[in-house]
């Protein structure tokens, strides 16, 4: 999004479940702006799990061998890392009214700075998760028609409101993760939320996940091995134009995601 704690790490593998993105502006023929999807969006088929996957930072259940990859590897800021910097790919699953992610990540050095989680969260190492829960594309900067997960080596789940500040989400998120010598295994299960979603009201209820049903997905990773700013922001998806940066504000650079059974 938006444009630090360090830890030694290697091979960082993430099981996560979900939920910025960029789509194109164009005018009408009335002159209107209007959005629509960029082209040659991901599309990806995820099985429904026969029981939940158990959010424990261990990536053992029957479904991830269903599961395929898919790559993270577009670079949306900052220079193309080396292999033994970072490297990444996910895989998605569902099961009951809940999505899951499993992604893999080699990052060299964990690093969180900001003991506050609405403090430059866009700074430390964290794992970004893009859902649009219909896959209508759209602006979602300053609303709920989609969601940018910023998910944090604590564990901590922020996004920005309504209100234009950011906002503790973790509510909407299950996350853990451990440390297996080089390799970290985290796993996220994430509540669905429609667009009628209100910041601090106690009536909102996340949507009903079939079969068939279509979202918008994508994945990113900030990377950090210390510095005052990241220094690389990579993502599932590519990004057209010279501005990479647009995921947190635009839902569709999102790729298609379809549940199956």
């Amino acid at each position: 999004m938006m444009g630090d704690r360090a830890v030694a790490g290697g091979r960082l593998l993430i099981a996560c479940v979900i939920g910025s993105s960029a789509s194109l502006a164009f005018a009408d023929d009335n002159g209107a702006s209007a959005w629509q999807h960029a082209p040659d969006r991901t599309t990806y088929a995820a099985p429904r799990a026969s029981s939940a996957p158990r959010i424990d930072g261990v990536a053992d259940e029957a479904v991830w061998k269903q599961a395929p990859w898919q790559p993270v590897t577009h670079v949306w800021l900052g220079e193309p890392p080396t292999a033994e910097d970072f490297q990444g790919r996910y895989k998605v699953a569902w099961h009951g009214d809940r999505l899951y992610l499993l992604g893999e990540f080699v990052d060299d050095v964990l690093f969180d700075a900001h003991r506050d989680p609405l403090v430059r969260y866009w700074d430390d190492d964290a794992l970004e998760v893009f859902v649009d829960e219909d896959f209508s594309g759209g602006d979602h900067q300053f609303n709920h028609n989609a969601f940018a997960y910023h998910v944090a080596l604590d564990n901590q789940s922020i996004d920005v409101g309504t209100d234009r500040q950011p906002r503790n989400y973790t509510h909407h998120v299950d996350s853990r993760w451990r440390q297996h010598g080089n390799t970290i295994t985290w796993e996220l299960a994430m509540d669905v939320y429609p667009d009628t979603y209100v910041d601090g009201a106690d009536d909102n209820r996340p949507v009903t996940l079939h079969a068939g049903k279509v979202l918008g997905l994508m994945v990113a990773y900030c990377d950090n091995d210390a510095s005052e700013m990241r220094e690389n922001f990579v993502g599932s998806e590519f990004v057209p134009g010279e501005d990479r940066n647009r995921g947190w504000i635009d839902a569709g650079l999102f790729g298609k995601l379809t549940l199956e059974d």
